[in-house]
């Protein structure tokens, strides 16, 4: 099967520092993919590079057989960054954030029948169909991460990639995580996320990727199968923001939704 996500020697620079280093990967239909290294190896930056964030300098960078730079069929693609704030300082409810995931495929035109039904969906597999009309400043930080997630399945994408999904989350929200994705990886679609700890969404992940000073360092087949402990960065997890990576901009992605 064609890679959805193919690096090949991909190289990249953020304020003229080297962080990425002649990374190769590849994400294939239905496969889970996590990155995972110590602070500052380069992981956020090869998922914002990705999704167009942050420009390759070198190598080859595709999504869907594509190269990134002309890619524009973003509807087929989900992007969870990490963690801020679900309104990006706009008053919202959850329904109104979540809806903006529809973006890349209506554009600026109301949302139908079908986008309603399509953000309801997301909003339920979330957990999330009580609060919907809620101001998401009336959430805990667990369940701001559900609607962030909630609005990147909204656009029903056949990829996700996901920056630090369970970073700062309790139990509750790790377990909804994991079990919408066994949901999405039934219906298809692929998954590339970072990672501190595998934790609860170990036994879904086909392969581990460690990254080390911008470069990979091992790669583990089937981490959830055991030998797991050998996958884990030493240093422990800690909070996506006190990453050397740089920091997300917007909390709304809406060029890529």
């Amino acid at each position: 099967m064609e890679p959805v996500i193919s690096l090949t020697g991909v190289t990249a620079e953020l304020g003229g520092r080297p962080v990425l280093r002649g990374v190769d990967l590849t994400v294939r239909p239905g496969e889970v993919v996590a990155l995972l290294g110590a602070n500052g190896s380069g992981k956020s930056t090869a998922v914002r590079a990705t999704v167009g964030q942050v420009p390759v300098t070198g190598g080859a960078l595709t999504l869907f057989g594509t190269p990134v730079h002309r890619f524009r069929d973003w509807r087929r693609l989900g992007y969870v960054p990490q963690r801020s704030t679900a309104a990006g300082g706009v008053p919202a409810t959850v329904r109104e954030v979540v809806s903006s995931g529809r973006l890349a495929r209506r554009g600026l035109r109301p949302l139908g029948r079908a986008d309603r039904a399509a953000v309801d969906r997301a909003i339920d597999l979330v957990g999330l169909t009580d609060r919907a009309g809620d101001s998401v400043y009336a959430l805990s930080g667990g369940q701001h991460q559900r609607v962030l997630i909630a609005r990147a399945l909204a656009g029903e994408p056949e990829l996700l990639v996901m920056d630090e999904p369970l970073a700062g989350v309790d139990l509750a929200s790790q377990a909804v995580l994991a079990e919408t994705l066994r949901g999405q990886l039934a219906g298809g679609a692929a998954v590339l996320l970072v990672l501190h700890e595998l934790g609860p969404l170990r036994p879904l992940i086909d392969r581990a990727v460690v990254l080390a000073h911008g470069r990979v360092e091992r790669t583990v087949d089937r981490p959830g199968g055991g030998g797991a402990d050998a996958v884990l960065p030493e240093e422990p997890a800690c909070h996506p923001h006190a990453s050397h990576d740089v920091p997300e901009t917007s909390a709304l992605q809406t060029g890529i939704l």
